[in-house]
């Protein structure tokens, strides 16, 4: 039986290789969650999506259209005027965020920047100022090769698609696939 707990030991990454980020909404996942058919960390984290995408009720901020696209300029903002990382696909959910990024700071320094100043403006739009917003472990993986980022390129743009939200990932309006000028593409692969 595999938990999905709080992580609390060093994560490993490095500035320049490509790191799959996810973050969700405060209390947007049970407390003492237990996945039984999980074997690895990998399985626990699926477990933990579905969960996520499955959500009907509790805190679903993300749906609101002010606070979602706030998110996604966030992300845009710290890649294009603070320069912290290359974004290379994105999706923003009803309750959670996943992120696909070769970073240019240390991850702690870009999540805290994406994360603080979205909550504070999304309390401030829901009227909840000083309560918690994100919880406050990120899930982080490293990119070993290119398979590997295709796959996970792939597994975050159809996110809404495999969440029954949209047929194509195109259609969903907070992702890097939608079809607008300026978007991250996939094919900025940081691997030879």
């Amino acid at each position: 039986m595999s938990t999905l707990r709080v992580r609390r030991l060093p994560h490993f990454h490095s500035i320049g290789q490509p790191v799959f980020l996810t973050w969700s909404l405060h209390g947007s996942l049970p407390p003492g969650r237990c996945f039984p058919e999980a074997t690895t960390e990998g399985q626990a984290f699926l477990a933990m999506d579905r969960l996520l995408d499955n959500a009907r009720k509790g805190r679903l901020f993300l749906r609101i259209s002010e606070i979602a696209n706030l998110v996604v300029d966030s992300i845009h903002y710290s890649e294009q005027h603070l320069e912290q990382y290359q974004l290379h696909t994105y999706v923003v959910m009803a309750n959670h965020v996943h992120l696909l990024v070769t970073p240019h700071v240390e991850i702690s320094k870009l999540t805290q920047s994406v994360k603080r100043f979205t909550a504070r403006e999304a309390n401030r739009i829901l009227g909840l100022t000083g309560q918690t917003f994100w919880q406050v472990e990120t899930y982080d993986r490293l990119v070993r090769d290119r398979t590997e980022f295709q796959r996970i390129a792939a597994y975050i743009e159809m996110n809404p698609v495999n969440a029954g939200l949209v047929k194509t990932p195109e259609e969903f309006q907070w992702s890097s696939a939608r079809p607008i000028k300026n978007r991250p593409q996939v094919t900025n692969l940081p691997y030879k």
